[in-house]
């Protein structure tokens, strides 16, 4: 079984216009077509069991429509389909609390939060306001982290440093998902300083110029238990990343972990499947 953490899919209507947009804007090509058939379609063709879509938002505006999108995602889910959505979060939405107690009376495992996208710097108290009541909840939080190519030349936001200080003023964050490693383009900052740390690191985006030895030193530091498979989809190809996990020699105990196993534990699933 395979478990993709981390991908994006947009509502048929707007998903050609987005994909054209974010692809000029970060100079990258999608491999499928941003929609949810077209996830569906990839899954199929690659072997990918479940995929969890992670919503950005990048104006406050947009939570109920975005929360609207994802749970008829999450119907689909429980009708049969293999696509689990989170929910979206803002740091300008005023009263956080009562949008994140909404999100998870409907039924949401977690948000995604993009501090690049949201221009906001991720140990600024907005952040670590939401981050404090998603962990009262016992909601899953996925930021992006390191580098995003759409904003070459500005300071990145979501740095180790800037992760350890939220971290230390949340008294720790078990449910936190970093993506891309932990900071894209910021390796070997995130080893020196973040691996080790009670956090989840997720794949995306970061394997195919992470080399074999920075992918063994990364799981033996940080640990085996810790790190999710994912690809950013469309941004890049499921099944290429599959091929790289697989031809690294982790072995079978660890290469199911990071496939599946951590996911499922994190998204509460082994009960039903």
């Amino acid at each position: 079984m395979v478990i993709d953490f981390h991908t994006h899919i947009f509502p048929d209507k707007i998903a050609g216009a987005t994909i054209e947009a974010l692809s000029k804007g970060a100079s990258i090509t999608p491999h499928s077509d941003g929609t949810y058939n077209g996830l569906i379609s990839q899954m199929i063709s690659t072997g990918v069991d479940i995929s969890v879509n992670l919503p950005v938002l990048t104006r406050a505006s947009q939570l109920d429509s975005i929360m609207g999108f994802a749970r008829k995602v999450n119907e689909s889910y429980h009708e049969g389909a293999r696509i689990i959505s989170f929910a979206g979060m803002h740091p300008d939405i005023s009263e956080p609390e009562q949008a994140l107690a909404r999100i998870k009376d409907a039924g949401f495992l977690g948000i995604k939060l993009h501090p690049d996208y949201q221009g906001t710097f991720f140990d600024d108290e907005k952040y670590v306001r939401i981050l404090r009541c998603a962990k009262a909840l016992d909601l899953i939080t996925v930021t992006h982290a390191g580098f995003d190519g759409a904003y070459v030349g500005q300071p990145i936001r979501c740095t180790p440093v800037r992760v350890l200080r939220a971290l230390d003023a949340l008294g720790g964050y078990d449910k936190l998902v970093l993506a891309h490693m932990g900071g894209n383009e910021l390796l070997d900052d995130v080893l020196e300083n973040l691996a080790g740390e009670n956090v989840y690191f997720d794949t995306s985006y970061v394997l195919p110029s992470m080399n074999k030895k920075m992918l063994e030193d990364m799981i033996k530091k940080h640990g085996e238990d810790k790190i999710l498979f994912a690809t950013d989809s469309p941004w890049q190809h499921q099944g290429e990343q599959i091929k790289i996990i697989k031809a690294c020699g982790l072995g079978k105990e660890v290469e199911d972990k990071i496939l599946c196993q951590n996911a499922k534990k994190l998204l509460k699933l082994d009960s039903v499947l």
